[in-house]
């Protein structure tokens, strides 16, 4: 008897750091700046927010593991209103911050297409941080319950109902 088993979004574990890894390949900007160091994309990216933030190595990981679960969200579904909170926005802004892994993001997840970053002015504080988490774990992420919980309704300015922004 032979058993098949169908994977689907809602069964499998989406891992945001083969996902940032995978990025590697499409960097074509400043490649000797982003690989010099012989790291990881992943490692680059937490080495880059330990420098610049007064944080742990576990805490840099849980930030950046969910900001590229935030980002991969948006792109993969711009009709869908999504936001973060102040805490995952640190690692989306690093991301962004790091311009050749971003576009090289934008090349292989978002069919090369920039993803800009235009945030309002005012906070928001309508829960959309909460009911981001729970669509992201609708689309295979195991996110980080506790870094969502912590801004709960008080979440980032940004705006991801165009297409081309977060």
């Amino acid at each position: 008897m032979t058993v098949i088993v169908e994977e689907t979004a809602a069964t499998r574990t989406r891992d945001p750091q083969e996902l940032l890894n995978a990025v590697a390949p499409h960097i074509a900007e400043l490649t000797v700046n982003v690989f010099d160091s012989g790291m990881s994309l992943w490692d680059r990216e937490v080495a880059l927010l330990l420098r610049d933030h007064t944080m742990v190595r576990d805490m840099a990981e849980r930030i950046l593991g969910n900001a590229v679960m935030y980002t991969i969200g948006c792109i993969e579904h711009p009709e869908v209103h999504l936001g973060v909170g102040k805490l995952v926005d640190i690692g989306v802004h690093q991301l962004i911050l790091d311009t050749p892994v971003w576009f090289g993001i934008c090349r292989l997840y978002n069919g090369g297409a920039y993803k800009h970053h235009a945030p309002f002015i005012e906070r928001r504080r309508d829960g959309l941080c909460l009911r981001t988490s729970e669509f992201l774990k609708s689309i295979g992420f195991a996110i980080d319950e506790e870094l969502w919980a912590i801004d709960g309704a008080d979440c980032s300015p940004c705006d991801n109902k165009v297409p081309d922004s977060h």
